[in-house]
């Protein structure tokens, strides 16, 4: 008889999942997936100025922040025909990149290490073997045997004092764990590290868009302007700090990282290899531009799909095509004016959130009705999964060079077949590989930049169709992103030079839908099928596969108590 769990809320996420498994003998026989707030973001758009957006949108997370607010610029200026000069392309990349850096270290460490690491267990740890093994794997300089004394002495007296702090309220001892006690100790040192290190690079948003979180973007172009020799613009002071973050941004990737990634796939690589691969399907927008954003050829992250794994084939995306790109809500907790067996492409789309049906308080989920605040979209039909595998994987088939050399490498290094990438070790190792090859394209980029620079460009915005009076009475764009999470898109109506409609469909809207009307499950649920599961009340195999994916589920304006009473209303002025 199959047991159903529940997993309310799945921590070490932004926002709010629910996750419901049923176990058979041991392993993960069906799973539901569950988004428990809603977006209505697109709402408090329209009757706006299109200028406006990205400020608006950029508030749907704080966590992958800038991110919507790029697309958003990119929307308007694919509606209105607006092209973004050289170097706001270029410093829109580099923005880009520090979030992808920034996010991926964070993630592996703060957010997903915890699922391999027995952070508790490195109480037990040789100082002298943990610096033995650091000092193997690579030339990080905080590596003796002193260093990992102190850490460990550090963590002891959070642990003899009864308050674990950031350590709190993990699973530690349980038996899905592999690592010895000395490379748990070097991964919670790096942990800590980590925490350090990651506000650093965020100083290149604060540079070129004045803050961090949400810098400023500006259609058209960046809010800045470059004079090397003017304090109140980016000078040569800042462009060389620029530079310097990016560089020990490389230095930390490459030997903190990396080594640590290949350490703990070592481990876990003869099982979790091979678990958790769920769909076959990878979708990938492509992103950072070398040639502007119309030339997708241009891009270092290639654009394109891939179907049943087949490796050997890149399908196009067409993002204004009404029959690739369709959102269902027969599982959402939301109502279509023509009803809820037909998908609207995002052009088209309703966020109709006066939904009067089931919904929370629930007990466990009724999912023979609606079950999720999130969405389904698909693409021509099939679910897609997104994000640093599915991008990893576009680029390998598309048979760039850097790809196929990152990957092959590791493959080799860990002594696995390609196969090992549809995974769950395979999805969280190639967000580390993907960090890699972000860290020398912003290297590439800042080169570039300084290049124009020095060739007289300084030029960072483009005036041209600034004013309504130049607009057409309707304009539709789109703007394609590949956040760190996955692929992104938005999609504007104009009418009469005001939002008319604008819709956001979200990489964990991809990956965290719940089933469409053909009852096919998305990348979530279908990834935890057949995953084994060694104690269902201490469920660890299930949030390693889930926080692979990193979800977001950010955008809430209600949360609901157990009875579906509203208890925080978010007010906006």
């Amino acid at each position: 008889m199959a047991e159903r769990i529940v997993i309310d809320p799945i921590t070490r996420i932004e926002g709010h999942l629910r996750v419901e498994i049923e176990v058979n003998n041991g392993i993960i026989t069906d799973a539901f997936s569950a988004g428990t707030m809603v977006r209505g973001i697109e709402t408090i758009l329209k009757g706006r100025d299109p200028r406006d957006a990205w400020a608006f949108v950029g508030r749907v997370c704080g966590v992958c922040t800038s991110t919507h607010s790029l697309t958003s610029v990119r929307t308007v200026e694919n509606a209105l025909g607006i092209s973004a000069p050289p170097n706001a392309e270029l410093i829109r990349n580099l923005m880009a990149n520090a979030l992808f850096i920034q996010d991926h270290v964070v993630h592996f460490y703060v957010l997903h290490a915890l699922d391999w690491v027995d952070v508790v267990s490195a109480l037990k740890a040789d100082p002298a073997e943990a610096s033995r093994i650091a000092q193997s794997i690579s030339p990080w300089p905080k590596s003796s045997v002193g260093y990992f004394s102190d850490i460990q002495k550090r963590f002891k007296n959070f642990v003899e004092s009864g308050q674990l702090g950031i350590f709190a309220n993990g699973y530690w001892g349980h038996s899905a764990y592999k690592l010895p006690p000395a490379v748990n100790l070097i991964a919670v040192a790096h942990y800590l590290e980590a925490l350090e290190w990651q506000k650093e690079l965020v100083k290149v948003h604060t540079i070129f868009g004045g803050k961090n979180p949400h810098p400023n973007y500006l259609v058209g172009g960046v809010p800045c302007s470059i004079n090397i020799e003017e304090a109140n613009a980016v000078n040569a002071e800042r462009l060389a700090m620029v530079g310097k973050l990016f560089e020990d941004a490389k230095t930390f990737v490459n030997q903190v990282y990396i080594p640590d990634l290949l350490a703990i796939a070592s481990y876990y690589k003869s099982d979790w290899g091979a678990i958790g691969g769920g769909l076959t399907n990878y979708m990938s927008f492509g992103d950072f531009p070398m040639n502007g954003y119309n030339n997708p050829e241009s891009f270092k992250m290639p654009r394109g799909v891939i179907l049943n794994r087949d490796l050997s084939k890149i399908h196009e995306i067409k993002a204004d095509d009404p029959e690739q790109i369709q959102e269902y809500v027969n599982n959402s907790w939301y109502d279509y004016s023509k009803g809820d067996k037909v998908g609207l492409h995002p052009w088209d789309g309703e966020t109709n959130i006066n939904y009067t049906g089931p919904k929370p308080p629930y007990d466990h989920l009724d999912v023979s009705k609606k079950y999720s605040w999130v969405k389904t979209p698909r693409w021509k039909g099939y679910p897609m999964e997104v994000g640093p595998l599915a991008r990893m994987l576009v680029g390998y088939a598309s048979g760039r060079a850097e790809y196929k050399e990152v990957i092959e490498s590791t493959l080799k290094t860990l002594n696995v077949p390609v196969t090992a990438l549809f995974s769950t070790l395979g999805r969280t190792a190639a967000r580390g590989l993907e960090t890699k090859l972000v860290c020398d394209w912003a290297l590439e980029f800042y080169q570039q930049l300084l290049s124009n620079i020095k060739n007289g460009d300084t030029r960072t915005m483009n005036n041209a169709k600034w004013e309504p009076e130049t607009w057409p009475k309707v304009a539709k764009g789109i703007g394609m992103v590949e956040a760190p999470r996955g692929a992104l898109s938005h999609f504007i109506v104009i009418e009469d030079k005001k939002i008319a409609n604008y819709q956001l469909v979200v990489p964990t809207t991809w990956n965290a839908s719940p089933r469409d009307l053909q009852g096919k499950r998305s990348a979530f649920e279908e990834s935890l099928i057949g995953t084994p599961v060694a104690d269902p009340k201490v469920p660890l195999e299930v949030l390693r596969t889930i926080h692979s994916f990193d979800p977001c589920l950010a955008c809430a304006v209600h949360v609901y108590d157990e009875h579906g009473t509203s208890i925080h209303d978010l007010k906006t002025y």
